[in-house]
């Protein structure tokens, strides 16, 4: 029997796609950060691995709506920086 592959929906694009090919982040009690294991504790949002979506993730302020709270720019940026420095 084939083994059913989780799926999940892109924050900025809104496309679905298997888990694995997404970049997860997480908001923990201490920070908002990439978790590319998908391992760490706390909320979880998705998005692909791509700067166009990077881009859209600043733009329209996505994770302030992901997350349910206030997320500063400082915290975007850190994002972007993290996404490129792969």
């Amino acid at each position: 029997m084939e083994k059913k592959v989780p799926m999940r929906t892109c924050i900025a694009c809104r496309a679905c796609k298997p888990k694995k090919e997404l970049i997860r982040i997480v908001r923990s009690d201490e920070d908002i950060s990439l978790d590319r294991t998908g391992k760490k504790n706390g909320r979880g949002a998705y998005i692909c691995d791509d700067a166009n979506c990077i881009a859209k993730l600043k733009k329209g302020k996505l994770l302030n709506r992901a997350f349910s709270c206030s997320v500063s720019d400082e915290i975007y940026d850190k994002i972007a920086e993290e996404f490129r420095g792969k």
